[in-house]
């Protein structure tokens, strides 16, 4: 894990310190920034693996810079929520963030979970030139493309993945642990309602009634499969 670059995003001083303490002393390349602007400009600059992202910051607050960094970056990024504040956790997860830790939290367990995210690789970040079609939907996982009926389709990384997964089996029911494992990696913390959320959000994307959906099927109890046309 050496010389992995993490940028650390808080407005508070004594937090920013404490975190990039903690992440130096197992040798990571840290980097900081007391704001939003701040740090698009340093993602842009020094592309770090990870971000440190707070939620609530003056100014560009980091739900707002997780949705910019979202449309020119998949990097890592970890948001740190209020204590209590279900809100921003979903709404951080569905703009895609890939974990969060709520605050006031143990640096050793940031530190834990930098490290978890970290050990993930995303599907379709290989060099890869497979292509998937399935009816009317092509995915080009090597340029992380999807078209329904020719036309782009716009989603997240987060929803990419999930489709990657689901799309390679259709027809196969995959629990949300086994998501979990395959997007987020088998030592994920959070909670395993991230999936629901990404699923919702990946339905949207693809344009499909959440009551009546035609390609993402749910399996009541179970999981979520990718429903081939008979």
């Amino acid at each position: 894990m050496a010389n992995k670059k993490v940028l650390v995003v808080d407005d508070e001083d004594r937090i920013r310190n404490l975190v990039s303490k903690y992440l130096r002393a197992e040798d990571f390349e840290v980097n900081e920034a007391k704001n939003g602007v701040e740090a698009l400009r340093k993602i842009r600059s020094a592309e770090p693996d990870l971000v440190i992202l707070d939620v609530r910051m003056p100014d560009k607050d980091g739900l707002e810079t997780l949705r910019e960094i979202r449309g020119f970056s998949d990097v890592y990024v970890i948001m740190l929520t209020a204590l209590g504040d279900e809100t921003d956790k979903v709404v951080g997860l569905s703009v895609g963030a890939d974990d969060y830790l709520t605050k006031p939290f143990s640096p050793r367990e940031l530190v834990a979970r930098v490290k978890a995210v970290l050990r993930r690789s995303r599907p379709g970040r290989q060099e890869s030139e497979d292509v998937l079609e399935i009816d009317n939907v092509r995915i080009d996982t090597a340029r992380r493309h999807v078209t329904i009926l020719g036309s782009p389709v716009d989603m997240t990384t987060l929803e990419f993945d999930l489709l990657v997964v689901l799309a390679s089996q259709p027809g196969r029911v995959f629990s949300r642990r086994q998501l979990i494992e395959q997007i987020w990696g088998w030592d994920f913390f959070g909670d395993e309602r991230v999936v629901d959320v990404h699923i919702r959000n990946l339905r949207k994307a693809l344009g499909e009634d959440g009551n009546d959906p035609r390609l993402i099927g749910t399996v009541r109890g179970v999981g979520y499969k990718f429903i081939p046309e008979s």
